[in-house]
């Protein structure tokens, strides 16, 4: 058989092997809207949206599970899941996880303070004796998680972030920018809480799936038919309904960065 056949036959192989066996690709993700996130039973977001489109076209099905972001590391982890959506690249992935080429959104880290108590400032030295809430189940760089000028105060989820933040609990909160923009309006709180311009973090979110057997080859398809699909209308559609507003409006002029280091995902081995 000649090689190009036998690659073609492989592909074709990798992507049924689930069908045939009965079985669907198990993804994990944590609610993050409005990357990804669960709405009357319903399951939205621009990242869960555009990977199930692609997913559909490549004829693979996925079995969805929603959990706290510690629970998906662990389960990657543990062989529970074969991939996870919404997670950040990191070195120390690469021996257990594959990574498409395409990323499927930007996360731009940014600082929100309430108009009560307002905080505003240009650089983290700034934020000398105050409180920042932070997220559960993240890491941050090295710089904000070792600074002794500021404390952190983790809160159980975004909206017990955004409460305390209101009720002068804490000075601060840090949080993806689209992402504290729509709590802002679901949470009614769009007189109340104010975004500092300053990106502290900005980094690529993917589809990761764990080293198995044909995952490379499953990357690869995954990779080259995102790419296809974001270069369509429908896609320009979709990103406009999850992205319009202040967040992806934001004045570039106006956004500068606290440096080049990343916030990052909390990794299974700090659990």
């Amino acid at each position: 058989m000649p090689l190009i056949s036998q690659l073609l036959t492989v592909i074709l192989f990798t992507c049924l092997s689930f069908t045939a066996r009965a079985e669907k690709l198990r993804i994990v993700t944590e609610p993050w809207a409005p990357y990804v996130y669960e709405e009357n039973g319903k399951k939205l977001g621009l990242d869960y949206e555009t990977t199930a489109i692609v997913f559909k076209r490549l004829g693979i099905e996925v079995e969805w599970q929603f959990l706290p972001w510690k629970r998906c590391l662990s389960m990657l982890e543990q062989g529970q899941a074969d991939g996870a959506l919404d997670i950040f690249h990191s070195v120390e992935r690469d021996a257990t996880l594959l990574y498409p080429s395409e990323p499927l959104s930007q996360v731009q880290f940014v600082m929100f303070y309430a108009n009560a108590r307002p905080h505003p400032f240009s650089t983290l030295d700034g934020l000398r004796g105050l409180s920042v809430g932070t997220s559960p189940g993240y890491l941050y760089s090295t710089d904000f998680s070792e600074s002794t000028l500021f404390t952190r105060e983790p809160a159980p989820s975004h909206e017990a972030n955004f409460g305390k933040l209101v009720r002068g609990r804490i000075d601060l909160l840090i949080t993806d920018r689209r992402v504290g923009q729509h709590l802002i309006d679901e949470l009614n709180l769009r007189d109340e809480i104010t975004e500092n311009p300053l990106i502290i973090s900005e980094q690529s979110q993917y589809l990761a799936v764990r080293r198995n057997a044909g995952m490379d080859l499953l990357v690869q398809r995954f990779g080259a038919e995102l790419k296809r699909f974001k270069r369509e209308p429908a896609y320009a559609e979709l990103s406009a309904r999850y992205g319009a507003g202040p967040a992806a409006n934001a004045n570039a002029a106006s956004v500068t960065r606290a440096s080049g280091k990343t916030v990052e995902q909390q990794e299974s081995s700090a659990q």
